[in-house]
């Protein structure tokens, strides 16, 4: 691949990133089927590698906009510092047993058939927590009854099409925890998420697959760091965006785009055109 082809299709993956893992639309959703559409294979089949780095762009994003917030969990009395621990829990085992399943799932035949399930069921989870946000008067603080329930739809959204910040909020919104404490909450799940991502996926290259890496060669690498960039400056602005819209509970536009982007998988599935 040449470098001006990595740049440019690097600048897509890494904008759509950064927007799609904090809007509630599956970020890892959007790379599977952009990567179809693009037809964008840095290493000849390492792609992994190359999400997990747009997943670290993203991650800066949170550390920049809750920089005050993570500087607060070491602060007694840990509370939400634990909560977060324990919420982080479930998705870890999920990852660490099924990724590769998973990945070789969703980069098969029928990856666009499975998307389209998954896309759609994010449409339902968000009309849901929308009515359920609009229904509700009263809110309590986060508290282990919604933080849990935040941590098992995290490990569910380990699903490419399954919405990590649109699940864990409607889990969070759906248990009665107030809506800015859900948000905060989610966003910062991520960041032990992503960073044990980037570990596992660092060991994996470095030490189990080294070869892989001779495979990205100047054109990858440039794309690589300039994915990243990209990433984390969309997601930065994502954040600001979906702090507002949680504020509220306005989620049905993202729910029809998730139905036609549903549609448009399983058509695309059912003409064999990708």
């Amino acid at each position: 691949m040449e470098i001006w082809e990595a740049v440019w299709k690097s600048v897509i993956l890494g904008t759509v990133q950064g927007l799609t893992e904090f809007l509630p639309v599956s970020s890892s959703g959007h790379l599977v089927f952009l990567q179809k559409l693009l037809g964008y294979d840095l290493a000849g089949g390492s792609m992994m590698f190359v999400n997990i780095m747009l997943h670290f762009g993203t991650l800066l994003a949170v550390c920049v906009v809750f920089r005050k917030d993570i500087f607060t969990l070491f602060h007694k009395p840990f509370k939400t510092l634990f909560m977060l621990v324990v919420a982080t829990i479930p998705a870890g085992v999920v990852g660490l047993l099924l990724n590769d399943k998973i990945d070789a799932v969703f980069a098969g035949d029928k990856s666009l058939l499975y998307l389209a399930v998954c896309f759609a069921t994010t449409a339902l989870v968000l009309l849901v927590c929308e009515f359920v946000a609009k229904q509700r008067k009263r809110h309590n603080p986060l508290g282990w009854k919604s933080s849990i329930p935040m941590g098992l739809a995290q490990a569910i959204a380990v699903l490419p099409g399954i919405s990590r910040s649109g699940s864990t909020i409607a889990a969070g919104t759906i248990c009665g925890a107030k809506t800015d404490d859900v948000a905060k909450f989610s966003f910062l799940m991520s960041v032990p998420i992503i960073l044990g991502s980037v570990a596992v996926s660092l060991k994996g290259v470095i030490f189990d697959e080294p070869e892989s890496l001779a495979g990205f060669g100047a054109a990858g690498i440039i794309g690589v760091v300039v994915g990243v960039v990209c990433a984390a400056v969309s997601g930065f602005f994502a954040i600001k965006v979906m702090l507002k819209i949680i504020g509220k509970a306005n989620y049905k536009w993202f729910s029809l785009y998730l139905v036609l982007l549903s549609l448009t998988c399983f058509w695309l599935n059912v003409l064999g055109m990708y």
